[in-house]
């Protein structure tokens, strides 16, 4: 079982006809997701990659019965894509775009909670990979052909360190279930916390690999959580150790500001929640083979 999305899931673009949304558009369809339409404003009535084009999300999910949405719209106007689409009754939203105003992000977290949380659309980014279930479906900009169905899950805040991660786990012989990009800004949709907690629940996930960097508290808060609530092994690799203090790292979010931000602080926070850390990129592959085996002894 995949968290989010599979192959059933019916997903729309939004900044469909765009360059970039056209682009990686055609990738998620040629996978084999079940894109049934996008939108651009003003092109409705139109087709394009054979799927039908709307002015409007809830126009697209009233004709489409879409559940899920992508946005590739530009900054300035990406907050508002992400707000119709909670407005228009979609349940999973990713948001690719990177660049969009911190006060931005805050006005759509605030608009969102007029949701109840039953009710409330699940967003992850925004500047994020996506979310694929391998085999199923993509919902993103990742390299499809480097993960391999299976039974890890991966979080992560860089994208490129997740398709490492599948990319090293896949040559040796070991498969994703769900992969989640939340994204590298200091304000996102969803944090480390949110996704164990559907990893938690998915019977088809056996252990979960995280993905972090310097900067924020979402890995420790994760830490807490993991060693609260979940009966499944939990791993982390956290980018960073070398950056000094106050030096932005990549991400818009990857900046040490106080306590229990820099890389070593959060590795000892993890340790002590029971978290395996793995200490190098080139490491994330063996050190989840290890905690798989160990689960087959256990079993």
């Amino acid at each position: 079982m995949a968290i989010f999305i599979n192959e059933n899931t019916p997903i729309l673009i939004q900044g469909f006809t765009g360059r970039i949304g056209t682009f990686h558009s055609q990738e998620m369809i040629d996978y084999g997701t079940n894109v049934v339409g996008g939108v651009t404003p003003g092109k409705g009535g139109t087709t394009h990659l054979g799927r039908p084009v709307f002015n409007t999300v809830k126009g697209a999910v009233d004709e489409t019965g879409a559940e899920a949405s992508i946005v590739f719209v530009p900054p300035p106007f990406a907050a508002d894509a992400i707000m119709e689409a909670a407005d228009a009754g979609i349940k999973y939203c990713v948001c690719i775009t990177d660049g969009i105003p911190a006060q931005d992000m805050i006005r759509v977290k605030r608009y969102m909670r007029r949701y109840k949380k039953e009710a409330r659309m699940k967003l992850t980014g925004p500047n994020c990979a996506g979310t694929i279930s391998p085999g199923r479906a993509m919902l993103g900009i990742m390299p499809g052909h480097i993960y391999k169905p299976g039974r890890v899950g991966i979080i992560g805040r860089s994208g490129t360190l997740g398709y490492e991660a599948a990319s090293q786990m896949k040559s040796l012989g070991i498969g994703v279930s769900t992969s989640v990009g939340i994204g590298g800004d200091p304000i996102n949709g969803s944090s480390f916390r949110d996704i164990l907690e559907e990893f938690e629940k998915d019977p088809e996930t056996d252990m979960v690999l995280m993905i972090g960097e310097i900067g924020g508290p979402q890995e420790a808060e994760a830490g807490q959580y993991a060693a609260q609530h979940m009966k499944k092994p939990v791993a982390a690799y956290i980018a960073g150790l070398s950056a000094p203090k106050g030096r932005r790292m990549g991400h818009a979010g990857a900046i040490v500001s106080s306590f229990g931000e820099s890389a070593a602080e959060k590795v000892e926070i993890l340790k002590a929640a029971g978290v395996t850390i793995c200490p190098t990129p080139a490491d994330m592959g063996n050190t989840v083979a290890q905690v798989l085996a160990t689960l087959k002894k256990v079993a």
